[in-house]
């Protein structure tokens, strides 16, 4: 497997290089426990010594822009909630090592079977994950009554017409002469009813 020099978040790299018949695995984890997963599995991995054939751990995340309130917050996203990638070669012994880890509740696959991942798939979610320009999230619906906060619109009461995540910014209908008129504001400058 080739291995990027771009440092990519939520990546643990056990060993290199990986065993021949290593592949990618989904494992599936309690709700909100996929770092305290993927760090207990690491400690597990090198306390077994395991780390010939269990070489790297990756939660799938999204760097986002969360605006609430008025303010502008950088959060890591999973992508997946409840499920980590492992890079493995699967033996009887490594999957009792990932499967009694605390916090696993199984592998993803067909039974009790483990399914591999193909590599394609795996290199799609870490391009998606190393895609540079955050997203913009906000919790605004078409039709909901907002009030411009700032800028030249400043105290307007509008409705919400249309929301742009990708530039984080709402269109919203106010009431300038008599006429409703659009104007697009960035998600920082307008507030809920």
């Amino acid at each position: 497997m080739e291995k990027n020099t771009k440092k990519i978040p939520n990546r643990i790299v056990l060993h290199e290089p990986s065993h021949k018949d290593a592949k990618w695995y989904v494992i599936h984890t309690q709700s909100g426990y996929e770092y305290k997963v993927a760090n207990t599995l690491k400690q597990r991995v090198k306390t077994m010594g395991s780390e010939n054939e269990i070489n790297e751990i990756l939660i799938p995340i999204q760097e986002k822009i969360v605006i609430n309130q008025g303010k502008k917050r950088n959060v890591q996203e999973r992508i997946f909630p409840g499920y980590v990638l492992i890079h493995m070669y699967m033996t009887d012994q490594n999957w009792l090592v990932v499967r009694s880890t605390e916090g696993v509740t199984g592998f993803v696959g067909i039974g009790t079977k483990p399914s591999a991942v193909s590599e394609k798939e795996v290199q799609s979610v870490i391009k998606f994950m190393e895609l540079e320009t955050p997203k913009f999230e906000a919790k605004f619906s078409l039709g909901e009554g907002v009030r411009i906060t700032n800028g030249p619109f400043q105290d307007f009461v509008g409705t919400v017409s249309e929301v742009n995540n990708e530039q984080g910014k709402v269109q919203v209908l106010i009431s300038i002469f008599g006429r409703e008129t659009p104007v697009w504001v960035d998600f920082v400058e307008v507030a809920p009813l």
